[in-house]
């Protein structure tokens, strides 16, 4: 890891709680049927899936579950550049400091102008979103632009004017 001196860090999660709970209904439907099959031993349907089978299905989406609550969007500002990191999936974006020609602060909807949360290349740019509407926006000097969803996006763009 870099040893240059933080400017600004933020770990931000991601699902929000409605998503949580849509998020759980897959596994918890399953792990009905499961005790509905397999411990009550009334067979699912026509042709039921065995008990292991669906055991098995619902303790795979609990994980599956688990693992998607967990993730969290992690930006670092420092004098190089910016690393932003999304845990739980192992995806990383770096933009180097002599690369950005601006910052500034933007209000924004994530689904209309960027397609939802996430970290992806969309036709306006990098984006790198876990939760909120206000973000930073930097024009890149290689073309292009980037932007960083944050819950402090004035610091985000002060620390970012900061570092170059």
């Amino acid at each position: 890891m870099n040893n240059e001196e933080i400017l600004f860090r933020e770990v931000q999660r991601f699902p929000h709680w409605r998503m949580m709970v849509m998020l759980a209904i897959p596994p918890a439907i399953f792990t009905v049927l499961s005790i509905w099959q397999a411990a009550l031993g009334h067979p699912v349907g026509n042709k039921p899936m065995t008990n292991a089978g669906l055991v098995t299905m619902a303790v795979f989406l609990w994980l599956v579950y688990l693992r998607l609550i967990t993730v969290r969007l992690e930006t670092v500002v420092r004098r190089g550049g910016i690393d932003v990191r999304m845990r739980g999936f192992f995806r990383r974006r770096r933009i180097e400091a002599d690369n950005i020609k601006s910052a500034k602060v933007i209000a924004f909807d994530p689904v209309k102008d960027y397609g939802g949360y996430g970290i992806r290349a969309t036709r306006r740019g990098l984006v790198m979103l876990a939760r909120g509407t206000r973000g930073v926006r930097m024009e890149l000097k290689k073309g292009g632009a980037a932007t960083i969803g944050s819950e402090r996006p004035e610091e985000l763009a002060a620390a970012i004017r900061r570092m170059g």
